[in-house]
């Protein structure tokens, strides 16, 4: 009785252990989908919808006037690149001026916009009485 016992529990675990293995023979046999072609629609595919690359507008090998044309970063050429100097942050109303860490470049001067009640938040918001926080009138 113990021995048939044994052979029992012992075909049990055998049995046990070819049910688990199954499934995973099966889904290792099975291989997956292809995945679907990618497509690009005509608008992406339209190479007019893109502005053109910034080494477009190097003034270092072209002329300065190449930064005058629709589309360029900005007017003035600095260090061989066109940057727009009313609103970069490295060449703010000149080459190579750069505004410190708190301030904004507007219409070429550094501003705090948190403090500045002519660009209170963001440039060109005015405030009436005082700017506190980026906040016109804001009650601290």
């Amino acid at each position: 009785m113990r021995k048939a016992t044994i052979i029992l529990m012992a075909l049990a675990a055998l049995a046990l252990a070819l049910a688990t293995a199954a499934p995973l023979q099966a889904a290792a046999v099975a291989a997956p989908a292809p995945a679907p072609p990618l497509r690009r629609s005509r608008f992406l595919a339209n190479a007019a919808n893109f502005p053109p690359q910034a080494s477009f507008y190097d003034c270092s090998k072209k002329p300065p006037s190449i930064c005058l044309e629709d589309g360029s970063p900005g007017a003035t050429c600095c260090k061989g690149t066109c940057v727009d100097t009313e609103h970069s942050f490295e060449h703010c109303g000149s080459c190579n001026k750069t505004c410190r860490y708190t301030q904004t470049c507007c219409e070429g001067k550094c501003v705090n916009t948190f403090t500045d009640k002519k660009n209170c938040g963001r440039c060109g918001v005015r405030c009436r009485t005082r700017c506190t926080n980026g906040y016109c009138d804001y009650a601290a």
